[in-house]
């Protein structure tokens, strides 16, 4: 959650909603124009180093997507292990010359996305859901693929004459809002063409993978989890409300039955299932044991209904019901049914405003000024409010706390009083974290254990930190059906401190 200046809020307003969800995708469709590298030979220098081939542009535009993403994350274990991965893989490609850079992200989303340059990306929630050396294999090559096929500089190009559209709507036609939708269909379409694209990289990926001597039936495992997943996902209640946050991989890269079936007919082409190539799942989970798993306390971290930030120092729990969600712009909240939401974010308020001026200044319409009331939370000075629109109504909290202004938003469809009585109750629980409180944080990690004797889904499910349905999520996160039976002395992943 970061700092979000001025931002307007709109739990009712699809489009901005909509914009917000692809600017962020647009910093996967975007790239940098290519890099020609001249192949080394023994008697030249080392080669220097990828950051040092980068433009300052394409060193900005590395540095903002890498920022977008949480930062790098760093572990060289793993980062050695994907590295050797992607050196089989180039070998096995049409393009050897080719030269590729994997960042890892430090993001629990499932995503992966390459630029034009060689640039791949990979998050650590993609890290966390492959079983086997095979599954990472398949993620990379596809990418891989997608730069062979140029279909990222084609994106690129199709990205700026989007924005160069939108400009000409917003400074000719003098029309932001008109400018911003059409920018907004343009990357919808965008995406839609990158999808039309997802058949020839797939071909190209697995035709990869296989030369490298991977199992090519490890794209098929792959996309069944990730479906797996995102129908986890979806049918929890953060699932249903937008998020900020850069869409995950699915967006671009559905899991559909029918690119599934044909994913296997391309796999089939290589080898057959009962002779399939390479599938270290041991070295896999070995490379990924310790990787952290969801939030990374750094940036705040959900436990429940209770969110807790141990840099900035405060920690606050919502309302009995809701989910949380922590992205990088804010914390979200909603309810099974959706129809009560909370927002947590931080703006800056200058010292000659009162709290209560700022929550009446406009930012959010429909504000009843006569609900504007001073108060005090745990010794932290804070104003409330309440806002009503044509679909929601909202109880405000602006609370300062050191040199920010926390904002504590909660909406709901229909604000009875006795909702009203629980939003102002969640919100007194919003209060400063001790030293030694924050220092016993630690984030949740994948941790890989080997089965015992007497060991079954359910009883390591049982072991599990996740908010809700261990076992179902203890079957997605290791490629497992109902009903498996596990094998003794056999690695498997759970979540844990």
């Amino acid at each position: 959650m970061e700092r979000d200046e001025g931002q307007r809020v709109a739990f009712a307003a699809p489009r901005a909603l909509v914009l917000a969800l692809l600017f962020a995708a647009g910093l996967a469709l975007s790239g940098c124009s290519n890099l020609q590298e001249t192949p080394s030979t023994a008697a030249a220098p080392a080669p220097p180093s990828f950051e040092d081939t980068l433009t300052p542009t394409q060193r900005k535009e590395h540095e903002r997507l890498v920022a977008s993403y949480g930062g790098a994350y760093n572990d060289p274990k793993l980062q050695g292990m994907i590295q050797e991965t992607v050196t089989r893989l180039v070998a096995a490609s049409e393009r050897p010359d080719q030269k590729y850079r994997v960042t890892i992200l430090n993001s629990p989303a499932i995503n992966a996305f390459a630029l034009p340059n060689g640039s791949i990306y990979v998050t650590r929630g993609l890290l966390a859901l492959a079983d086997d050396d095979a599954e990472l294999a398949s993620v990379l090559a596809h990418e891989m693929a997608h730069v062979i096929a140029n279909h990222a500089a084609i994106r690129e190009d199709q990205v700026k004459q989007a924005v160069l559209v939108s400009r000409v709507i917003s400074d000719v036609v003098n029309d932001p809002d008109l400018g911003a939708l059409a920018l907004a269909k343009s990357r919808m379409s965008l995406a839609s063409f990158s999808r039309a694209q997802e058949l020839e990289a797939d071909a190209i990926g697995v035709g990869i993978s296989a030369r490298a001597g991977f199992d090519p039936y490890g794209a098929e495992r792959f996309l069944t989890t990730m479906g797996r997943q995102q129908g986890l996902r979806a049918s929890s209640p953060m699932g249903r409300t937008a998020s900020t946050d850069a869409a995950d991989f699915l967006a671009t890269h559905p899991a559909t039955p029918e690119r599934i079936s044909i994913v296997m007919a391309n796999a089939r082409e290589y080898a057959s299932p009962d002779k399939p190539g390479e599938r270290d799942a041991k070295q896999y989970l070995t490379a990924i044991d310790g990787l952290v798993y969801g939030d990374d306390p750094k940036e705040g971290f959900i436990r429940g209904r209770r969110f807790f930030h141990p840099k900035l120092g405060f920690t606050f729990t919502a309302p009995e019901g809701f989910a949380l969600e922590n992205t990088s712009q804010a914390v979200l909240g909603a309810d099974a049914s959706g129809a009560e939401a909370l927002r947590l974010d931080a703006v800056r308020v200058t010292g000659d405003q009162s709290l209560a001026q700022y929550l009446s200044s406009g930012w959010i319409e429909g504000v009843e000024i006569s609900s504007v009331e001073s108060l005090v939370l745990n010794g932290f000075p804070a104003a409330t409010a309440v806002a009503r629109g044509e679909q929601w109504s909202f109880r405000m909290f602006a609370i300062r706390f050191g040199s920010d202004v926390y904002r504590l938003i909660f909406a709901a469809r229909d604000l009875t009083p006795d909702l009203d009585r629980q939003f102002r109750e969640a919100a007194e629980t919003f209060r400063r974290v001790s030293i030694e409180e924050a220092e016993k944080v630690r984030p949740l990690r994948i941790r890989t254990v080997k089965v015992g004797l007497t060991d079954t889904p359910e009883t390591l499910a049982a072991k599990m930190d996740v908010p809700d349905r261990p076992l179902e999520r203890f079957l997605i996160l290791n490629g497992l059906e109902k009903g498996a039976k596990l094998k003794y002395g056999e690695l498997v992943k759970i979540v844990a401190e």
